[in-house]
């Protein structure tokens, strides 16, 4: 079992920046794939971002890319999401979630796990 909890969430002003971390519970943290989505009001959850369980590998969605910096501290069983530039289009509530086997880290059904979500407002 993995239990995650967000946090860092608020609101900033379009081209600020924030940081959500993830914080985890559970043996199998540092073998889980780790993934950023969000949801804005009416519409679906999507990718945002993911990491290997070492944090070799990243990946991110075309919308945030070169914007965003997913990286996890395996140590301290925490996972990150740097954003910059912050857009309009970015406001959201934003998902940590953790997932065992995941073929394809930015599809959803690989992960198990989700946090609760947090909000992220962008004002411009």
């Amino acid at each position: 079992q993995v239990q995650l909890v967000e946090s860092g969430g608020g609101l900033v002003q379009a081209g600020g920046s924030l940081r959500l971390s993830c914080a985890a519970s559970g043996r199998t943290f540092s073998t889980s794939t780790m993934g950023w989505f969000r949801q804005a009001p009416g519409k679906e959850r999507e990718f945002v971002a993911a990491t290997s369980r070492y944090g070799s590998t990243t990946y991110y969605a075309d919308s945030v890319k070169g914007r965003f910096t997913i990286s996890r501290d395996n140590d301290k069983n925490a996972v990150y999401l740097e954003m910059n530039s912050l857009e309009p289009e970015d406001p959201a509530v934003y998902y940590c979630a953790a997932g065992r086997i995941v073929a394809v880290p930015q599809v959803q059904s690989a992960y198990g796990y989700w946090g609760q979500g947090i909000q992220v407002t962008v004002s411009s």
